[in-house]
């Protein structure tokens, strides 16, 4: 039996990678911002630190706002509890949202939604992430199948642009130009 070996246009192996290139980077640039907002923290102990021009003084118990990112990293030194139980609410309401949303309607969700997810999901422990992961796999695929039907159907319309995260957006348009040029090309049109 002899063997067909397809060439594949190289212009889909390369809209395919800028496709990841610019999910990289529009999930870079939101993190960075995300990390640059202000949360509030409760202090578990005296704290004191300077570090080239960045001071900051506080007593056990004191309650406080400051950067993600400094959140962070004292976090992993015991020194601060972050306050974001609301999170939790906050992603509750967003897998609601979508659960109750018609078939073929998009409920909102903000444009660092995976972005804010995936952090506060690094910092639960495995039991608290087991179920909380189960529900966001439902959600991702309920939002993955209605968008693939609504790109493959049209361009992006500002309305629905406001409901998707910035990595729904780019997934969204890669889907409606490649099922463009798959249409072209189904039904030849020369």
């Amino acid at each position: 039996m002899d063997q067909v070996i397809i060439a594949h246009n190289s212009d889909n192996f390369d809209r395919y990678d800028h496709f990841k290139k610019q999910m990289d980077f529009v999930q870079q640039f939101y993190k960075i911002k995300y990390l640059m907002e202000e949360i509030r923290i409760t202090f578990k102990k005296n704290f004191s630190i300077h570090i080239d021009g960045l001071a900051l003084e506080a007593k056990e118990g004191e309650i406080s706002s400051i950067p993600r990112w400094l959140a962070q990293i004292l976090e992993e030194n015991n020194s601060i509890e972050i306050q974001d139980m609301d999170v939790l609410i906050y992603i509750s309401r967003s897998l609601n949202r979508e659960r109750i949303s018609k078939p073929h309607d998009l409920s909102g969700i903000d444009l660092d939604f995976y972005i804010r997810v995936n952090d506060f999901i690094k910092r639960l422990k495995d039991k608290e992430k087991e179920s909380i992961l189960v529900s966001l796999n439902s959600f991702v695929t309920s939002r993955i199948e209605k968008i693939v039907k609504l790109a493959a159907a049209s361009s992006l319309s500002v309305d629905l642009e406001k409901k998707l995260s910035v990595e729904e957006k780019e997934l969204y348009n890669f889907i409606h130009k490649s099922s463009s040029e798959f249409k072209q090309r189904a039904v030849n049109k020369s």
